[in-house]
């Protein structure tokens, strides 16, 4: 089904993502998308997909970012905007870790390296990124000792985000989870802010993070290896 919007006419003249800095740029709220936003031009905050489109279309917004698949599910059931050809950015999902840490860093980089090994990461992937079937289910017979307490966004699909029983799920939620049994641990998951992952950790709320980390988090946390990667576009009026 096709989402009509009655636009006003008015052109788009934003052919390269350079081109959308110092815009009025939307983005989907408590997303990677909003922080890109706002780095690039004045950041509008946006609750629904729907209304961010709409706004688009009536140029009250002029254009707007976020990530490729989820961009790419929205604009073909939307007439009037498209997805400018280059990407904005193609980034890297890591764990944070405490800097004081090593022996979990150490843990987890290894724990990563299984999962590609195994196939586990190409499977999750191809589920989240190319709609895939793949699904990971935790072995029945796992010895679990302590617990970690791990940082998610609720709202950042399709990485992590709460379903209609209020539970997290998503990709970053699957390697979390396929992690933690690797390691013989208990997750406890909190709900944080995209954008606050790092500090999150470095201030001790939570003993992990996952997900995309800024430039700045870097030089609070440790990171490990990439689990995957992620591109983010820009949504521009036809």
């Amino acid at each position: 089904m096709t989402l009509m919007l009655v636009g006003c006419g008015i052109p788009n003249d934003i052919s390269t993502p350079e081109d959308a800095r110092g815009r009025i740029i939307g983005g989907l709220a408590g997303t990677p998308s909003i922080r890109l936003a706002d780095e690039m031009g004045i950041g509008v905050p946006f609750y629904s997909a729907t209304e961010m489109m709409v706004e688009l279309r009536a140029g009250n917004i002029d254009c707007a970012i976020m990530e490729s698949t989820t961009a790419a599910a929205l604009v073909a059931n939307t007439s009037g905007v498209r997805i400018l050809f280059d990407p904005l950015i193609v980034h890297e999902l890591r764990f944070a870790i405490p800097m004081e840490n090593t022996r979990l860093l150490d843990a987890v980089n290894l724990a990563l390296d299984e999962l590609s090994r195994n196939g586990t990461l190409r499977g999750l992937t191809n589920r989240y990124f190319s709609r895939g079937n793949f699904r990971y289910e935790s072995p029945p017979d796992i010895v679990r000792r302590g617990t970690l307490t791990i940082a998610l966004p609720p709202d950042s699909p399709p990485f992590s985000f709460l379903n209609d029983e209020g539970r997290f799920t998503g990709m970053d939620v699957d390697v979390a989870v396929a992690v933690s049994d690797i390691l013989g641990v208990e997750l406890d998951p909190i709900q944080h802010d995209a954008a606050d992952l790092a500090t999150a950790v470095w201030h001790g709320r939570a003993d992990l993070a996952l997900g995309w980390l800024p430039e700045e988090g870097e030089g609070l946390v440790s990171t490990s290896e990439p689990y995957a990667r992620a591109t983010h576009v820009v949504i521009v009026r036809r």
